[in-house]
């Protein structure tokens, strides 16, 4: 409902108007009369009212008057004046005021009526634009962070125009000419939220302050600041992000950081800050990575790099848990080495993983292909060669099974001899070949460590120590000269102690203790 004010100095006019006028149907409230300006303006002063209907002839402050002084004060308000011929100058100077409603008297109550009913509308008119203009003032006030993000994102992140730059610039009131700048990018690592993405982010800017923008680029956070040339101090500062993050969310971040460089170089120290977090592949995941740390990297990543396979495949499928587990290592860690492209580095990784399944039974190798996927998404090296050893143990073991149930009669013979005559301080290969089956000790040894996946050697020393510790969990009283001479290290208690340590921990006394204890 619109106020409206009454001002005449004639009461019959002013209670004639009140009782005759129907305010209600306009969309209006009487709020008050008075008799004449002085009156009035004090009424509005207190009251605010929207629509003043005055006389413009009346004592003290006339309307005219009352006009100019309301127009100064709140131009907002509407007036209709009432005025006789004689006055019709005086009314033309009001609507230099804004007055756009002028009545002589005698009026009716219908053009009065009309009068403030158009009046009504131009109120609701101009309220309507107001809100709308406030509305779109509050949305645009909203909306400018995110475009300026969105703007800094693109320069940084795309190829910009220099004139399309500057348009911008200009649009969002921002400067960005000149300023020695790094880009820095945080990478969260594992299973996370993305609500933590913008939590680092949160964490990063009251830190990282001052800062000239921050971002999210899918699903890093990334920072342009300043570069003050002072590294060890953005070394600190990121570590605090890092551990704040740490602390709240139980997750680790790695980071990159480009060198320094001018503005208009950005998009390139984005890219170099991106070739930085992609070499977490070989670092690992959660450090600070630098230029410095890929530096060495394009020196060697040209040299060649072969391995044989089938090496390899001969070994899972011989069940030679140590060697083929031997052989990974060497193979990642010659791969680190070299540090060549992440997508070759992986091809390599990928083709030996294929040699490897092929061994198996169609139905297995099957099971391994659909692994292939996920060994290619890993993010780092270490993670590729964790799974791909627990895969190589699991396919080498079950050769071993199949070997174990496999072995020639001759092998047989030979484990049925060393079992008999463990005792024998003269059992070696070589009194095994030439004293018992007859056979070239060279070959006998290399059939032995093909189907049993152990050296002859070492499978009589595992065999006589497992004696021994049956032999002292069955004693009371523990007599090393006694238990060395059983199980074939003759007169040599001392030699059979130092063996009985390398492979326990333990001197045979202090096994026996142990197990007491336990």
């Amino acid at each position: 409902m619109y106020k409206v004010l009454l001002v005449d100095d004639e009461k019959i006019i002013t209670e004639g108007m009140s009782k005759v006028i129907n305010w209600k149907s306009m969309g209006t409230t009487l709020m008050a009369t008075a008799r004449n300006g002085i009156e009035a303006f004090n009424l509005i002063e207190q009251e605010k009212p929207d629509i003043v209907v005055s006389d413009i002839k009346m004592p003290g402050m006339n309307g005219l008057q009352l006009v100019e002084k309301v127009h100064q004060v709140y131009p907002e308000i509407r007036f209709v004046l009432l005025t006789g011929f004689s006055e019709f100058d005086f009314a033309k100077q009001a609507m230099s005021y804004g007055v756009k409603h002028y009545l002589l008297k005698p009026c009716n109550e219908k053009s009065i009526m009309d009068a403030i009913v158009e009046l009504c509308d131009d109120l609701t008119q101009e309220r309507n634009r107001e809100e709308f203009v406030c509305n779109m003032k509050n949305t645009l006030a909203n909306v400018m962070p995110y475009a300026k993000e969105q703007l800094l994102k693109e320069f940084i992140t795309n190829h910009y125009e220099n004139r399309d730059l500057e348009y911008y610039q200009n649009l969002f009131q921002v400067d960005i000419q000149s300023a020695h700048v790094r880009v820095v990018l945080f990478q969260l690592e594992g299973e996370y939220e993305f609500e933590q993405v913008f939590a680092i982010k949160n964490i990063a800017e009251q830190i990282l302050t001052p800062y000239i923008m921050s971002c999210t680029v899918g699903k890093m956070v990334l920072f342009l600041i300043e570069d003050c040339g002072v590294e060890l101090s953005l070394q600190s500062k990121i570590s605090k992000i890092k551990d704040t993050f740490f602390q709240y969310y139980f997750l680790d971040s790695t980071v990159a950081v480009s060198d320094g460089g001018d503005i208009s170089h950005a998009n390139n120290l984005y890219k170099e800050a991106l070739d930085c977090l992609s070499y977490r592949f070989y670092l690992g995941e959660g450090g600070v990575i630098t230029k410095k740390d890929i530096s060495d990297h394009h020196e060697i990543s040209e040299e060649q790099f072969y391995y044989d396979d089938q090496k390899f495949c001969r070994l899972v499928k011989a069940g030679s848990g140590e060697e083929v587990q031997k052989e990974l290592h060497s193979f990642f860690n010659r791969l680190l080495y070299l540090k060549q492209d992440i997508n070759i580095t992986k091809s390599y990784v990928i083709q030996l993983y294929n040699a490897m399944i092929r061994l198996c039974e169609v139905k297995q190798m099957n099971t391994y292909l659909t692994s292939l996927t996920s060994l290619l998404e890993m993010d780092t090296i270490q993670q590729m060669k964790s799974y791909f050893e627990n895969v190589a143990k699991e396919i080498t073991l079950a050769f071993y099974s199949q070997n174990k149930n496999k072995h020639s009669t001759i092998i047989n013979k030979v484990i049925d001899i060393i079992h008999k005559h463990i005792g024998n301080q003269n059992l070696s290969l070589h009194w095994v070949s030439n004293e018992m089956l007859y056979m070239n000790a060279d070959y006998l040894g290399k059939l032995f460590k093909k189907e049993t996946g152990e050296k002859f050697s070492h499978y009589i020393t595992k065999q006589r120590i497992e004696l021994a510790i049956q032999l002292i969990d069955q004693e009371s009283d523990v007599k090393v000269f006694e238990i060395a001479e059983k199980i074939g290290y003759g007169d040599n208690p001392q030699y059979f102690s130092q063996v009985f340590k390398k492979h326990t921990g333990y001197t045979p006394s202090e096994y026996k203790r142990e197990s007491l204890l336990g």
